[in-house]
């Protein structure tokens, strides 16, 4: 099947931003463009790939599984453009990262950008979301990922999603007053939503343990001295959620995104923000 480059971007910008408007404003196009090439996509498939509503534009079932195939066919055309591309990109990339985005993620895309632009000098700080964006605004940084919780929020590029869980030891018993805490100096995402959670139920709750390391977190809730929350992909053994104990309220999906400084963006720092949406949709 001969495709269109172009067209399996499209159908991806459709499915990241959510819409025909949001996708045409990422890509620089009409909306008229982006119903165009979604049509021509269809006809060359033969099957229907986008369920249009009133409200909601999502893919449809052959749709979700087509955006698989075409986001490993885009990421490896990019490899290659990347690869045998004359021309060198240089200067400065600065960028920030909370300490629950790193993982094994982070550094492995970082060697796979160093490996395709040497000449770029990457500068990665990890901090908390609210002090990342802050740096951004300030313009101390070129790009910044950061986790919201806000279901509405439409600035920034979603990257992942992630649900935010109570967390204790495995032999955590909670024999106390009130809830002992584990929590990251604020402001922080998950402290917020803890606090916030725990007042609006009417749950009593008090700070045992701070700490700004994710280790230290993690040390403090294994030992059982308090609980936490986290988002489910990084818990490790030891753990349990314990969202259905001790009336504990239901907590909403973290959303990674991705923020670019309102300057006008370098050659090096748009292939890195290219780099990263790809490879988080992979």
């Amino acid at each position: 099947m001969d495709v269109d480059p172009n067209l399996l971007r499209t159908l991806a910008a459709v499915k990241q931003t959510g819409g025909f408007t949001q996708a045409a404003r990422r890509l620089n196009l009409t909306q008229s463009a982006i119903s165009h090439q979604i049509r021509r996509l269809e006809q060359l498939v033969g099957y229907p790939l986008v369920s249009r509503t009133t409200r909601v534009v999502t893919l449809t079932d052959d749709g979700e599984t087509f955006l698989t195939y075409a986001r490993r066919a885009l990421s490896a055309l990019d490899d290659l453009d990347r690869r045998f591309r004359r021309e060198t990109v240089g200067g400065n990339v600065r960028i920030g990262v909370p300490d629950n985005f790193i993982g094994r993620y982070l550094p492995s895309l970082i060697r796979r950008y160093s490996l395709h632009f040497p000449d770029v000098r990457l500068d990665v700080t990890v901090g908390m979301s609210f002090d990342l964006r802050a740096l951004l605004d300030a313009g101390d940084l070129d790009l910044a990922v950061a986790m919201d919780v806000e279901r509405k929020k439409r600035d920034g590029i979603t990257l992942k999603t992630d649900q935010l869980v109570w967390v204790a030891a495995e032999t955590f018993r909670h024999v106390q007053s009130s809830l002992p805490l584990a929590v990251y100096p604020a402001p922080c995402i998950n402290r917020q939503v803890a606090v916030e959670s725990l007042a609006q139920h009417g749950i009593p709750w008090h700070v045992a343990f701070t700490c700004a390391s994710p280790e230290g977190i993690h040390a403090a809730v294994l030992a059982g001295l308090a609980v936490s929350v986290m988002e489910r992909s990084v818990l490790r053994p030891g753990l349990r959620i314990i969202d259905k104990d001790y009336n504990l309220p239901k907590l909403p999906v973290g959303t990674f995104r991705l923020f670019r400084s309102t300057r006008n963006p370098s050659a090096a720092v748009r292939e890195f923000e290219k780099l990263i949406v790809d490879s988080s949709q992979v």
